[in-house]
């Protein structure tokens, strides 16, 4: 495991090194749990988005998409449940005065029972090699079953406690477990309280007749209240759905794992409404379409998994996560959720308007149901650069390489000029004006050749295009393939054809469709 912590950590800092993710206000020291996207990063976050946009709005005709504000009348977020029910548990440790949520400090305890599994496991393969049956093992072992009932109590226990929202119960869980604060050592507690995720501020000119508002803590609210305004205006029919990239806030006390989870972020959501009673098969269907869409990335089919939720929400009929394999175990990037119609009833309910769909066919009116895709553009980009990061040895020397998919990479095409001189760099200049109408170009004439390959490798350029004296002479140039290491002479004319394919989003949308 040590492995993988340390694959994190050099992400973290090739992250910074190369200009694609820096801590937000780092010459203040930083402000916990907030990012600033670099030079690259944004690159990269930009063609993530359009990825997204277009796979959405470009691959189905009744999907349109809108940008709502980020505030929001008060009274959408009582509508919606977030200002009773959008809270944590916390827990503090009065000794090293450190805050923790209540779910995860347990979460991490079972995770703890799990690895303990998983050695007995791991030394059992080891003795008995080829010949081991897992099943079998773990069906029948005094060990592992005498942890595998520990784990399954504590599981039930904890379960309850969260879907009854039984604080007294968590912290009793804490102490009979005896978890100790990372920090202190101690397992000096105070009891569990709830704390309300959102950040407020107020709206108006004095502080009598300010109104408090609220930074939205997801996008998908400002879909709902204008469910009816792009209904009418679009003249939209059911099933139709509404998509919607932009910024949320959450004021998350255990924010960490880097840009995974943040306290501005940035999501990427779309709501298909539909007729009650067809949300089943809906939500079906989405769920093997977005995974289409991740698996079309090409980091291999093993790196995702669906995870069904055993607690829902109090509005949704069924949920899953699409989760990626992350340098710190399999992770959240997406969720699927039937939300039945509860947002659209509660608007209706709270603003006293009328939200319904009069369906043409059956004559009758009702409010849709909804099947919601729900992605955070921040952790998608986390798992884009775990699933691309490598270290490769090449001619006894140490290779790191973004293995990008073309299409998302931040720079397509590195010019490089052999030397800076004997019209090399003039040559180069006329290329970029060809080239970069189309695909976002960089040229470099800094340092040896070696070099320059190794720092687009490090950037995820999928092609170098080398200029040399031949070049001057008959309009050739030398290609350079990020992924193979491979070089071919090829004609200047015919860069765009080579090219052109791989790194347009249209070779991802073309990829889904196929499949």
């Amino acid at each position: 495991m040590a492995n993988q912590e340390d694959v994190f950590k050099k992400l973290v800092s090739h992250c910074k090194e190369y200009g694609f993710v820096f801590p937000s206000s780092e010459i203040y020291d930083g402000l916990g749990a907030v990012y600033d996207y670099g030079q690259n990063g944004v690159e990269l976050k930009n063609n993530i988005k359009r990825y997204w946009w277009e796979a959405m709005t470009k691959l189905h005709e009744n999907i349109v998409g809108i940008d709502a504000a980020i505030f929001m009348h008060p009274t959408v977020w009582k509508a919606s449940g977030h200002v009773d029910a959008f809270n944590d548990p916390l827990i503090d440790n009065r000794d090293s005065k450190k805050r923790y949520r209540a779910d995860v400090l347990i979460e991490e305890q079972l995770a703890k029972i799990e690895d303990k599994i998983n050695k007995e496991i791991e030394k059992a393969r080891k003795r008995f090699g080829e010949a081991f049956d897992e099943a079998q093992f773990r069906a029948t072992n005094g060990r592992v079953l005498e942890h595998q009932a520990k784990w399954d109590a504590l599981h039930q226990r904890y379960s309850d406690a969260m879907n009854k929202m039984d604080l007294e119960e968590l912290k009793q869980i804490i102490l009979d477990e005896e978890i100790v604060c990372p920090i202190s050592g101690t397992r000096n507690w105070t009891d569990v309280r709830q704390f309300n995720l959102m950040f407020s501020t107020e709206m108006g000119s004095t502080a009598d007749g300010a109104m408090k508002i609220y930074l939205r803590p997801e996008t998908a609210q400002g879909i709902f209240v204008n469910y009816l305004n792009v209904q009418k205006s679009g003249r939209m029919k059911l099933p139709f759905g509404i998509a919607q990239i932009g910024k949320a806030f959450r004021n998350e006390i255990v924010a960490r794992q880097f840009i995974f989870r943040m306290r501005e972020f940035e999501q990427m959501e779309m709501q298909f409404f539909i007729k009650p009673g067809t949300e089943l098969d809906w939500f079906a269907k989405w769920k093997k379409t977005r995974l289409a869409w991740h698996k079309a990335l090409g980091f291999g089919d093993a790196m995702y998994r669906y995870h069904d939720h055993e607690k829902l929400a109090h509005y949704a009929n069924a949920a899953t996560d699409i989760e990626f394999n992350m340098p710190f175990g399999f992770k959240e990037v997406e969720g699927i959720h039937s939300r039945t119609n509860f947002d659209l009833s509660q608007h209706a309910k709270y603003s006293g308007k009328k939200i319904e769909y009069f369906d043409p066919e059956t004559r009758e009116s009702y409010v849709p149901y909804v099947i919601e895709t729900s992605i955070g553009v921040d952790r998608m980009f986390l798992s884009i650069m775990a699933g691309a990061f490598k270290e490769e040895e090449v001619n006894g020397e140490r290779r790191v390489v973004l293995a990008l998919p073309p299409a998302l990479a931040p720079v397509k095409v590195a010019i490089l000029p052999l030397v800076n001189k004997d019209g090399l760099p003039e040559k180069a200049e006329e290329i970029l004006r060809e080239l970069r109408y189309d695909y976002t170009c960089q040229i470099e004439v800094k340092d040896s050749i070696g070099k320059r390959y190794r720092r687009q490798d490090a950037i995820g350029t999928p092609y170098c295009v080398t200029v040399d004296g031949q070049t001057l002479e008959d309009n050739t140039v030398t290609l350079r393939f990020r992924d193979t290491m491979e070089q071919e002479r090829v004609a200047i004319a015919d860069l765009h054809k080579i090219i052109g394919d791989s790194v347009n989003i249209s070779s991802l949308l073309r990829k889904i469709e196929n499949d």
